[in-house]
């Protein structure tokens, strides 16, 4: 008998992200004390667009209440960066990640209170929200811009992968007027890169062979999982599935991946060999067998902390996926 259809999961509140030293977490009415007190420093604000000096301390309550609201819109991550000292949690800066849903891209934007300089707090805190957010958000793109006369941040976006793009002008309101800045961008690539694949003798692009599968349930949905943080083209969806291990057959590699991926055991008879995939990336070829699977023990759990998604064939489209997927999609949809 198939297996019972799960429900598509629930959206979660958003969790704190951790770093060695570091938490960011949204900000709370109680931070408001402490970060009027770092923002209002002219040699702070002087470097931010859109923060006035003076800062008015009512300005502040504002502000947080609205990154609230943004937060739970998914619009916007505006988050404390705090440490601990002497025990206690302190604030030491925000870092933020404005998105824009239609266009797939962020805008990155970070300060840090000026007793913390120079000790890569500002490095720390951005690369991880932007890989959080490239695995989470849906973004396929990332923009960051400086002044030109601030080289340390200009310098703390080179680090984190972002690649300078231009220049062009800025508002700064701390400055009361323009000045020019120098914009910044990165892809996924840019951050995660590719899969990386030993190049062989002839010094042509090696051959990755790749299996994966398309369960499809009773309701004729397939599932998807999203790639996590951590992994090569985090935040895209593909089939489950994976490299397949010297002696391995596809079909071999694919029970093996399927439950230590989902938690889930199929057999090779419940394997039907469907399609395959041949890309060519820019470090290697990729060869990638689908196989289609109605049939299978347990229940599909994200077992390496990735997202799950029943997704109807006509709806496959909606879901950004590798380069090497996306042909796969036309052939599902015809068949299913």
């Amino acid at each position: 008998m198939p297996a019972r259809r799960p429900a598509k999961p629930k959206s979660v509140p958003f969790e704190p992200l951790k770093t060695e030293r570091l938490t960011l977490r949204g900000l709370e009415s109680g931070d408001a004390e402490a970060m009027h007190r770092l923002v209002n420093d002219f040699e702070v604000a002087r470097n931010l667009e859109v923060v006035p000096f003076p800062y008015p301390r009512e300005l502040a309550d504002e502000w947080i209440a609205s990154t609230a609201t943004d937060l739970h819109d998914g619009t916007a991550y505006h988050l404390a960066i705090t440490g601990h000292e002497d025990g206690q949690e302190l604030l030491v800066g925000v870092v933020g990640l404005r998105v824009d849903k239609a266009a797939r891209l962020g805008r990155l934007g970070y300060w840090v209170g000026r007793r913390f300089w120079g000790h890569g707090v500002a490095t720390e805190a951005a690369e991880r929200l932007l890989r959080w957010g490239f695995a989470n958000l849906g973004i396929d793109r990332v923009i960051s811009d400086v002044a030109t006369d601030n080289p340390a941040s200009a310098a703390v976006l080179r680090r984190i992968g972002l690649r300078q793009t231009g220049e062009g002008e800025g508002k700064f309101l701390a400055r009361g007027g323009s000045g020019p800045i120098w914009t910044f961008e990165a892809t996924r690539d840019d951050i995660f890169g590719h899969t990386e694949v030993a190049a062989g003798d002839s010094g042509e692009k090696p051959l990755l062979l790749v299996a994966a599968c398309a369960l499809i349930d009773t309701d004729g949905r397939i599932l998807l999982a999203r790639r996590p943080e951590g992994k090569k083209m985090a935040g895209l969806w593909e089939f489950p599935g994976g490299k397949l291990n010297p002696g391995e057959t596809p079909e071999v590699a694919l029970i093996r991946e399927l439950k230590e991926e989902l938690g889930i055991d199929v057999s090779a008879a419940c394997l039907a060999p469907f399609a395959f995939a041949s890309h060519a990336y820019d470090k290697f070829h990729l060869l990638m067998p689908l196989f289609l699977c109605r049939r299978w023990k347990g229940t599909p759990t994200g077992r390496e902390n990735q997202a799950l998604a029943w997704v109807r064939p006509q709806k496959l489209t909606d879901y950004e996926m590798p380069p090497a997927d996306k042909p796969l999609i036309p052939l599902l949809r015809d068949f299913l």
